[in-house]
């Protein structure tokens, strides 16, 4: 479902074709039709129910498969409520196909059960809850990014249907910041509980392996992007690398350590 109407996006927002742009109407420049937001209910609330089953009808598993999984499924519904308010074509057929291919990784890689008891504490909850939010606002921000460097440089050749659709490039630059920021906002959450709840989470008190290392790096990364911003103006492609930079770093510090552990060490 993810895929059709990624598909169906693609080739109504992205593909240029004679007369295409000339055909629709205004309606498109306000985002998707009642339809398509219908539609795109439809998988969105399946894949919430296959993720209910999979992480909380049973033990809990969760990892790096279960941590892509939810953080597409929060990316869609993020995008969802952010269309509400904001034209954002262009972006369903970036966030959609990724949040295809998440779909299935679950069951192709289960994890291992965790038996801690930790698992089950409402602070590890509270801090897992955070991190996803985190997870998926950066993830919208990196598309928002990857969305204005490509409507930028369409800019410079022919008429674009993708440009066509799209807020002025300002407009979208502020929503990425504000989007950016919101994400940086639930990181410190997430890092402020992972440093409170050490303790009980883990046993121990916080220690500087290379998770906690990352999650810094990548905090630091973002509030340097913020900063810049306020300070200094920055802007475009100067955001962008800021962006991937921070966001690969976050990946890092949990789906790629989780991703070595479970399937290349086949530990837990």
């Amino acid at each position: 479902m993810y895929v059709g109407l990624a598909w169906h996006f693609w080739n109504t927002r992205w593909r240029n074709r004679p007369g295409l742009a000339e055909g629709l109407d205004a309606s498109a420049h306000r985002g998707p039709q009642s339809w398509e937001r219908a539609a795109l209910l439809a998988p969105l609330a399946l894949h919430g129910w296959v993720l209910y089953q999979g992480l909380f009808a049973r033990e809990l598993r969760f990892g790096f498969a279960q941590a892509l999984s939810v953080m597409m499924w929060l990316g869609v519904a993020i995008y969802w409520i952010e269309s509400l308010f904001y034209s954002l074509e262009g972006m369903q057929p970036l966030v959609l196909p990724l949040a295809a291919v998440a779909v299935p990784l679950p069951a192709l890689f289960p994890g291992l059960a965790s038996s801690a008891a930790h698992a089950q504490a409402t602070e590890f909850r509270l801090h897992l809850v955070l991190a996803m939010v985190a997870y998926s606002l950066f993830v919208i921000a990196l598309l928002h990014a990857t969305l204005m460097a490509v409507a930028e440089r369409q800019l410079h050749g022919k008429g674009s249907l993708l440009i066509a659709n799209l807020p002025p490039l300002l407009t979208l630059e502020k929503l990425l910041f504000r989007v950016i920021g919101a994400a940086f906002a639930f990181l410190t959450l997430t890092l402020a509980t992972g440093i409170a709840f050490s303790e009980t989470l883990f046993g121990r008190a916080i220690s500087f392996d290379h998770k906690t290392v990352f999650a810094v790096l990548s905090w630091l990364t973002f509030g340097l992007l913020l900063a810049g911003r306020w300070l200094y103006g920055w802007r475009g492609r100067t955001a962008l690398r800021w962006t991937l930079t921070g966001f690969l770093m976050l990946l890092l510090a949990y789906v790629g350590s989780r991703f070595v552990l479970e399937v290349v060490l086949q530990r837990s």
